[in-house]
């Protein structure tokens, strides 16, 4: 009995090793076969030597702020050094206490994750989580798939481990993380969920990131559906971190007590700042990777290649502009808003009902509505239907969140968005060509238009000075030389006009002899058009497109009063001329592009040529000036109560040099203000979107009140951002100027010649 015994117990012994030998060779073997691809492809030597795919090109200002990105995905991956201590503390903490023991796989998650197979899966180190991110793309619903995942996983892992430092993986596995909301990764989830980098994250930032990482969506901190669950969540890590002792229990319960707090800054081509520019350079891009292929011939991609493409704007200055278009806008808006109410054809001023009908029909065929509507294949009866038929949408507004949830029918939509002003904003500085500052519109979002670059509108007075820039260079007049201020025709046929042309001033006024300077101060039409016939059409025309006016401009003397449509682009890229000496240096947006590791692949230089004499562009700069010391441009100044500005109520007391003119068109369609002090040129445009959009006064409708308040508060915000250094200083005077710029003895220094006028600017021009 006792050997038939020992008999049965080696039998159970040998079983059991057999078990334990099948069962561990069983192992081997599907590790083997794993390894060898059988349950599918694995990554090769290469891939795993550079894993992060699909980066996000970023666009970096010239201060060091990402101003955006372009993405197929958000992911622009860090560095473990840019990783905040408690960041790291908490994820290890939270998801593979044993990170920094195990060599990928975690013999007590994997027996767990036996257990619970079938169920949802177990627990996976930091390592087998990347691995999942990298190269399976999420787990699957079969038990039988998922076990090969999970086969596959370890292989990669044990391989991450062996080619990485445990460092590297915290920072790769972040790095692949996705938190919602165009979130991938640690870098863009910091910036989009608190507004910042991840290495400036405190522990209870850092520990609402990791607490996303069980469920993005479930604990997610900007759903409301979710926030309470994010709250527990983040107070799970922060016990699992006093448990692991990254923190003490005292920390731990007052850090558990803080209100879950975030600061939602969405990164998308509508969101941000310089939306306009990005766009624009985003065109640029497309066609510089057409141009500049790979080594290997292939063309880079914007959208995954991970540039990084350095431009010339500056953070500050892009915000504070952006912020007084929005100041002065937002206000200007309800002036506009309370005068439609007493227009029986707002928004318009001019027009019969069937030039407006057809107004709002063409805006109807342009709209998404329209189009897709009629893609599908509804009836004109159908649309008409849809069009008039109210409905839940959401439409721009000048409040606090820029846009407000409304009832009301396309048509309404269509007829409201017609009564909302444009504006737009570029700031150049005139030594390098580089643009500091981009506002193409209001909003990106609702608004696509860019006023910068794609509009072009009259320009009005603000094209005068080509007029005096040409006859100063070709026969030195002086800023103190008197005309005769009385209306002056210029004959049928001359310049190969069709009929003689008699240029009016402004309300019909004019008076005895007046300066070049007190001309240009009060936009006296009629001295323009003298000058024009001294000089020439073509010799202006030839002095603008030397400047960098590229758009056509007819050779007739009735350009010397601004009948001529521009972008701000040109008209601001002129006006720098003047501030660097009669230097033309291109208007440029690029400093240099790089690839995702840092190699240099391409540096811009801009085109630089003489426009003007030294000498001239100085003389036309004392002429600018005078426009805002005793002309148009006066209200930046003064600060008695008279000049006031109209809109925003107060004051700009503004006591530097500063060079400027307004432009006014006919019927006050556009509103221009051109100011240049000696390191920054700035242009602004206003108007609304169709040029029968306008106040129905000049006291409201002139650029000195539509576009100098924008510049006006622009400057006051970089004024006082010491560490902009914007000059406040007088424009250099070249060592010799044989033209006299002297005009002391002239009235139009003596006093004020404003004051004894309306407050409204003599500044329309036809």
């Amino acid at each position: 009995m006792k050997k038939k015994n020992q008999t049965n117990f080696k039998k159970y012994i040998r079983r059991f090793w057999l078990l334990v030998l099948g069962s561990f060779t069983s192992v081997l073997l599907l590790f083997l076969l794993a390894s060898w691809g059988f349950f599918g492809e694995l990554p090769t030597f290469e891939e795993l030597e550079n894993p992060e795919k699909n980066l996000a090109s970023e666009v970096i200002s010239s201060d060091g702020v990402t101003l955006g990105k372009y993405a197929f995905k958000n992911r622009t991956p860090v560095g473990f050094k840019d990783l905040p201590d408690n960041l790291v503390n908490a994820l290890i903490a939270t998801e593979d206490e044993r990170f920094y023991e195990h060599s990928g796989i975690d013999f007590r998650g994997l027996a767990r994750a036996i257990v619970k197979l079938g169920k949802g899966g177990g627990a996976s180190t930091i390592t087998q989580q990347l691995a999942k991110n990298l190269f399976n793309k999420g787990g699957s619903s079969s038990t039988l798939k998922r076990l090969t995942q999970k086969l596959k996983e370890y292989i990669v892992a044990t391989k991450l481990e062996r080619q990485y430092t445990k460092n590297e993986i915290i920072a790769m596995y972040l790095n692949t993380q996705g938190f919602l909301f165009n979130a991938i990764g640690i870098r863009s989830a910091s910036r989009i969920y608190f507004g910042k980098e991840p290495k400036d994250l405190d522990i209870q930032e850092s520990a609402i990131l990791v607490a996303m990482l069980k469920n993005p969506r479930q604990f997610n901190p900007n759903r409301e559906i979710s926030k309470k669950k994010s709250l527990t969540r983040r107070n799970v890590v922060f016990a699992q971190m006093a448990k692991n002792e990254f923190i003490t229990q005292e920390e731990k319960d007052s850090l558990q007590k803080l209100p879950l707090k975030i600061n939602f800054t969405p990164e998308s081509h509508n969101d941000g700042l310089a939306t306009y520019f990005r766009e624009y350079l985003r065109g640029y891009l497309k066609k510089w990777v057409k141009n500049n292929p790979k080594p290997n011939g292939d063309s880079f991609n914007i959208n995954r290649d991970g540039l990084k493409i350095y431009v010339t704007l500056d953070s500050r200055m892009q915000q504070y502009a952006q912020e007084a278009v929005q100041e002065h806008m937002s206000n200007l808006q309800k002036y506009f808003f309370k005068e439609q109410q007493k227009n029986e054809t707002a928004p318009f001023y001019d027009l019969e009902e069937e030039q407006i009908d057809g107004i709002y029909q063409r805006a109807r065929k342009r709209s998404d509505r329209y189009i897709r509507m009629k893609k599908n294949g509804y009836s004109v009866k159908q649309i008409d239907s849809a069009f008039n038929t109210s409905t839940d949408m959401r439409v721009f507004s000048w409040n606090d969140q820029r846009e407000v949830d409304t009832i009301m029918s396309p048509n309404d939509s269509i007829k409201y968005y017609k009564t909302i002003l444009r504006s737009g904003l570029l700031s150049i500085e005139p030594q390098t060509g580089q643009i500091k500052a981009w506002v193409g519109g209001i909003n990106h979002k609702y608004f696509k238009y860019d006023h910068v670059d794609q509009g072009k509108r009259q320009v009005g007075s603000t094209f005068k000075p080509f007029v005096y820039a040409t006859a100063i260079n070709q026969l030195r007049l002086s800023p103190c030389e008197k005309f005769s201020n009385t209306p002056y025709t210029i004959p049928k046929g001359r310049f190969g006009i069709p009929k003689s042309w008699t240029p009016k001033n402004s309300g019909e006024k004019y008076g005895d002899e007046i300066s070049l300077k007190e001309a240009l101060a009060k936009s006296i039409n009629v001295i323009s058009a003298r000058l024009i016939d001294m000089v020439t059409p073509d010799n202006v025309v030839r002095l603008a497109k030397s400047a960098g006016i590229e758009s056509r401009i007819p050779k007739s003397p009735s350009i010397a009063l601004g009948s001529v449509e521009l972008s701000l682009m040109e008209m601001t890229g002129a006006y720098a001329t003047f501030a660097n000496k009669g230097m033309r240096v291109e208007p440029n947006m690029l400093l240099r592009i790089e690839d995702k590791n840092g190699t240099v692949l391409a540096d811009f230089t801009p085109e630089t040529k003489e426009v003007l004499s030294e000498e001239s562009s100085f003389v036309v700069l004392e002429l600018l000036k005078g426009v805002t010391t005793a002309g148009s441009g006066v209200r930046l100044r003064t600060s008695d109560h008279y000049y006031k500005d109209i809109i925003t109520g107060f004051p700009y007391k503004f006591t530097n040099p500063i060079a400027g003119k307004t432009g006014t068109t006919q019927n006050h369609t556009d509103g221009w203000f051109m100011g240049v002090v000696p390191n920054l040129a700035t242009g602004v445009w206003t108007g609304g979107e169709d040029r029968a959009v306008h106040f129905e006064n000049i006291a409201e409708g002139q650029g000195a009140t539509m576009s100098l308040p924008t510049w006006a508060l622009f400057m006051r915000k970089v004024y006082a951002d010491k560490s902009l250094t914007i000059s406040q200083e007088d424009f250099e005077k070249p060592e010799y100027v044989g033209i006299d710029t002297n005009c002391d003895k002239e009235s139009v220094n003596k006093e004020n010649p404003i004051k004894k006028r309306s407050s409204v600017d003599d500044d329309i021009d036809f």
